[in-house]
């Protein structure tokens, strides 16, 4: 009896598409008409029969997978051609229209059409020229409110909670898609969805951020901000289509990773850094494609592409402007001007060469027609990849490198447009304000260490001095400068500085008439700044400023006076060991022992006198060696003295000794002579501690660590 051997069941003409059909069609999934044609295979002796198989079809619920709700019939791949939980609104939970806040001139001229149009339904009549006359006003608006937006425009338009989202654009692009979940390390984030899918045949690894489209969406998405798991389910994709050899194309929607503490926990850095690492070794092409905003590294971790190419309204930025505002400017309301100055629209970024393109957009941002903008990315695609596809694994790692490379380049030595070099403005500095009373504390705090290094004999550094004197000069410029402010003189200092500074520039003599305005506004500030706000901290400033510099002054001079006597006293015994000197002052010193005691005779006298002049000349020499100037002084006084004549000098005494005659008669007759004396033993007790100062108060003496006239 023959026996059958049973070969592997042939599944001939098998598409993958029927492989993908609902079990309803077949046993797991396999269609009932190929199981029908398979064949069994024997040996060739064996005698071959008809076989017949028959299976039970599963019944499964209406609708098994989530989307779409109506498939198409017409559709080859039935309802499984998209596999994915993404499916479209419910009418109760399709977002409401939103206008933004530029946007809403643009109501009124839709307010009257409605209106128009309810009229003429209401009355019949024919109202055709009206509507037709405001629709193309309202078209005319609303093409030059768009042809002209500024950067935080834009930035508004991208953010626009109606904006078409990854899977919008996905599903509107591609015949097939099916979605691929997990990083295989137990999580799936939902922020970051992959998949692969097809456009005109051609096989391409999708991922991207996935926003949400209504409020329980977003938190569900996490409002498109990924976490370490949604970036190591990418970097698993990209393995994966680098391994088989699928183009990969990224979408950027996202305002940047999720910055919380159990993101850091889990490596929220290595996972953005790993696959930036990754991205520029990948062997096949990367388009990225950015939709919406693009915020710092967590757009970047899927964007280090081939080429990268925006949507009219994208962003691409490394800080949201918010974010540069309230940095920059101390405030988020300067998000106007951070938008402006970061240059984050598609088409700054193309001049700096950082985006490789930029698809346009319809009137009314992407929102408006989700459709005709799918098919812009769709073109998009296929022109950058039909260009990558011509490269070989070398040129194709090589354009990825370079295109990072060149980005942030310079060139030296260029010359300056005379017109922006007239109009470069210097960098106003930031202004630090400090209170008074900090300033005060530091400085008595200087103080007393001055005290205690004095004490102790130990030197002050002068750099705390100094440091304490710039802060100090600094504090009184910016009080001057608010005081000028305050007093309405602002504009006439600017004016007048610049006339100054055209006069230096020239090295042209003042003009008189330019030279009264100095004073005569100098005049002005003097006598109104006592009026000034801020004068009482002006001036206790100003005053500390003073004390301080008089410090300062005080210490340079005595530093500078024990620095000369040194060297004075340095070259006065080079002199004195010189050999004949030396041997001359031996000699003297010799002879007046040899007098014990008694008168020096003429001879040694003048030889005395002798060597002292010599000696006196050669420490002149030695000192204007030093750069100083010798000069005989004789005391004032004594020369004054000589000139009185003697008549005069015997009056003078005589009524010196009548003054202190009827003083000591005042004394004697009043109770004066015991407050001296009590005013005595004060003094002397004071006398023990260092820096105080005896004052008078209410006629009785009062002793104070600091006093101040």
């Amino acid at each position: 009896m023959a026996s059958i051997s049973h070969s592997p069941v042939g599944f001939v003409g098998t598409s993958a598409s029927d492989l993908l059909r609902s079990s309803s069609n077949g046993v797991n999934g396999i269609p009932l008409r190929t199981l029908g044609r398979a064949q069994f295979g024997g040996s060739s002796s064996t005698t071959r029969r008809d076989s017949r198989v028959v299976a039970k079809i599963r019944k499964v619920k209406k609708h098994d997978h989530p989307w779409p709700d109506n498939p198409d019939p017409n559709v080859k791949g039935g309802i499984l051609t998209h596999l994915s939980h993404f499916k479209p609104l419910p009418e109760n939970e399709k977002p409401r229209p939103v206008t933004l806040e530029f946007e809403k001139p643009l109501i009124n001229l839709e307010k009257k059409i409605i209106d128009v149009r309810k009229m003429a339904n209401e009355t019949g009549l024919d109202f055709s020229d009206q509507i037709i006359s405001l629709e193309n006003k309202y078209q005319q608006a609303l093409k030059d409110l768009y042809t002209r937006l500024t950067p935080i425009q834009r930035v508004y338009i991208a953010r626009h909670p109606n904006r078409p989202t990854f899977l919008d654009h996905v599903f509107n692009i591609t015949e097939k898609f099916v979605e691929l979940h997990g990083d295989r390390s137990g999580y799936d984030d939902p922020a970051i969805v992959t998949g692969i899918g097809t456009i005109d045949g051609r096989r391409y690894m999708f991922m991207g951020h996935q926003k949400g489209r209504n409020t329980k969406e977003n938190v569900k998405r996490n409002f498109g901000m990924p976490t370490p798991h949604g970036y190591r389910k990418a970097l698993r994709m990209m393995y994966y289509a680098d391994h088989h050899g699928f183009p990969i194309v990224t979408f950027i929607d996202t305002p940047g990773a999720y910055a919380d503490l159990k993101c850091e926990e889990l490596g929220q850095g290595e996972a953005i850094a790993n696959n930036l690492r990754t991205m520029f070794g990948l062997k096949v092409p990367i388009v990225s494609i950015v939709i919406g905003e693009g915020g710092s590294g967590g757009a970047l971790a899927i964007g280090c592409a081939n080429k990268l190419i925006m949507l009219e309204n994208a962003v691409f930025y490394v800080a949201s402007p918010e974010a540069c505002a309230a940095i920059l400017w101390k405030s988020a309301k300067a998000a106007p001007q951070a938008a402006e100055t970061l240059r984050i629209t598609a088409t700054e970024l193309c001049k700096l060469q950082i985006a490789d393109g930029v698809i346009p957009e319809p009137l009314g941002g992407a929102h408006a027609d989700p459709t005709w903008t799918s098919q812009q990315i769709k073109n998009a695609i296929n022109e950058s990849m039909d260009e990558l596809m011509k490269m070989d694994t070398e040129e194709l790692l090589k354009h990825r490198m370079l295109k990072f490379r060149k980005i942030g380049g310079f060139q030296e030595g260029l010359p300056v447009d005379p017109k922006k070099k007239v109009n470069m403005k210097m960098k106003e500095e930031p202004i630090i304000r400090t209170s008074n009373l900090n300033i005060e504390d530091e400085v008595k705090n200087l103080m007393q260490k001055r005290l205690n290094a004095k004490e102790s004999s130990v030197e002050l550094p002068e750099s705390d001095v100094n440091e304490m004197i710039e802060k100090l000069k600094r504090e009184v410029d910016r009080e001057y400068s608010e005081a000028v402010k305050a007093m309405g003189l602002k504009d006439r200092l600017v004016l007048l500085r610049e006339e100054f500074s055209k006069v230096n520039l020239r090295d042209q003599l003042m003009h008189p008439a330019l030279k009264d305005k100095i004073e005569k506004l100098r005049d002005e500030f003097t006598q109104g700044v006592s009026a000034a706000p801020n004068y009482e901290s002006l001036k206790s400033k100003l005053d500390m400023l003073t004390e301080l510099s008089k410090i300062k002054s005080t210490s340079e001079k005595n530093k500078k006076s024990a620095t000369l006597k040194q060297a004075v006293n340095k070259k006065f015994v080079e002199i004195m060991n010189r050999p004949d000197i030396k041997e001359k002052y031996k000699a003297l010193e010799a002879a007046i022992e040899n007098s014990a005691g008694q008168d020096l005779d003429h001879e040694l006298k003048e030889e005395l006198v002798k060597m002292k002049k010599e000696i006196e000349l050669e420490l002149a020499g030695a000192i204007k060696s030093l750069g100083l100037d010798v000069e005989v002084v004789k005391s004032k006084a004594k020369e004054i003295s000589e000139q009185i004549p003697l008549d005069v000098k015997i009056k003078v005494e005589e009524l010196n000794e009548e003054i202190k005659g009827e003083i000591e008669n005042v004394i004697k007759s009043t109770d004066l002579k015991d407050k001296i004396e009590l005013l005595k033993l004060e003094v002397a007790k004071a006398g023990k501690t260092p820096d105080v100062a005896i004052g008078w108060k209410f006629g009785k003496p009062i002793s104070k660590r600091w006093f101040y006239i």
